[in-house]
């Protein structure tokens, strides 16, 4: 079982950057997507940005330009710089892992069986 662990939340102000980062307890084999979702306290779970074992990267319309997603392999990492931070942007963040479509990116749809605890962004204005 792998185990995915998030760090990095915190409290800034409006404008702010935070770079949140998930570390895997081992290696996942085969072809994966890996993903950034969040969830504010009163709304749906959202994916942000999602990236796929060849680094092909997606991101959701609200964090565009803002948000950038990347991954270091050898340290099982993942990682969500975000800058530019909005209060919209509060929320619990997770990251989570399924297997991909082979040439296809990561949506955040499907089966993602893998999920961290989460780690809580809050920005204020």
């Amino acid at each position: 079982q792998v185990q995915l662990m998030e760090s990095g939340g915190g409290s800034v102000q409006a404008g702010g950057s935070l770079r949140l980062s998930c570390t895997a307890s081992r290696y996942i084999s085969g072809t994966y997507c890996m993903t950034w979702f969040r969830q504010a306290s009163v709304k749906a779970r959202e994916g942000v940005a999602g990236i796929n074992s060849v680094g092909r990267i997606t991101y959701a319309d609200s964090v565009k330009g803002r948000f950038t997603i990347s991954k270091d392999n050898a340290k099982r990492t993942l990682y969500l710089q975000m800058n530019n931070l909005k209060p919209e942007d509060t929320a619990m963040y997770y990251c989570a892992a399924k297997n991909e479509v082979p040439g296809r990116a990561c949506s955040y749809a499907g089966n993602y069986y893998f999920w961290g605890q989460g780690t809580q962004v809050t920005v204020s204005s």
